[in-house]
């Protein structure tokens, strides 16, 4: 069972005008097993929170703590933290050109376990997963994410996640761009690596649609870099019904 723990993040983003805060003290705990959304309207700092999780260093901390099962992620660079065991799901998955998907997947596995995956197992393993996200065979030979569809990269993206097994999965709006099919098949995906690894979910999303194929245990609602509000599923139905209105004339009250 792992725990990653997050405490009072404040995120900040350096802008033109300064450092902008964004993030104002989110407080967030997942186990093993669980999948927390993570819903709320353009702005609101979503993203920022999954930035930050990875390391990616247009964002900076400038307080709180976030832990994965007591050891102080912050400290990590960016390859240790996928070492550790976090995954991110890219919204806007960048090109590689010139290296093939096949040897991104091997290499990037090797680096993650510290050895290099037996071939025999790991093509029938990269052969099994592709097929079930109903990938085409030509797709490891391409190069990573060029002149990829919006839903070919987002199957790359759960492909990486199935092949990986990370003990956390932060997906950032996997669903934006898909049509209905792709939108089951990937959710088929991330339900598929929960069963076969227990993987903890943060599935960031602005709508309810891929809520109804990846059930969350917890839904959390993001209003000006904070969590407004907590629940269940019955949270983010109650969001399909009333929007973000509520939220957002609160948080300007506030302001």
């Amino acid at each position: 069972m792992s725990t990653l723990e997050i405490r009072d993040l404040h995120v900040s983003v350096e802008t033109k005008e300064g450092p902008k805060p964004i993030l104002r003290g989110v407080d967030l705990t997942i186990k093993s097993g669980e999948t927390h959304a993570i819903m709320g309207p353009n702005g609101s700092g979503k993203s920022t929170l999954a930035s930050a999780l990875a390391g990616h260093p247009k964002y900076e901390v400038t307080s709180g703590t976030v832990t994965l099962d007591g050891e102080d992620v912050l400290a990590m660079s960016v390859d240790e933290r996928a070492r550790a065991g976090l995954f991110l799901a890219m919204q806007y998955p960048v090109e590689v050109p010139g290296v093939s998907v096949a040897n991104f997947l091997r290499t990037a596995k090797t680096a993650i376990s510290g050895e290099a995956p037996a071939l025999r197992t790991w093509g029938k393993e990269v052969k099994g997963a592709m097929e079930n996200l109903r990938i085409d065979s030509s797709f490891a030979e391409r190069s990573v994410n060029e002149g990829f569809s919006g839903g070919e990269k987002k199957r790359h993206e759960i492909l990486q996640m199935e092949l990986f097994k990370p003990h956390f999965a932060i997906l950032d709006e996997t669903d934006s761009g898909l049509d209905v099919d792709a939108l089951r098949v990937v959710s088929e995906g991330v339900n598929r690596a929960k069963e076969n690894t227990d993987v903890g979910v943060l599935l960031i999303t602005h709508y309810t649609r891929i809520l109804r194929y990846i059930k969350p245990d917890f839904v959390h609602v993001f209003v000006d870099g904070r969590i407004a509000e907590e629940g269940g599923p019955e949270l983010a139905e109650r969001l399909e019904d009333e929007g973000y209105d509520r939220f957002l004339t609160g948080a300007t009250a506030s302001a």
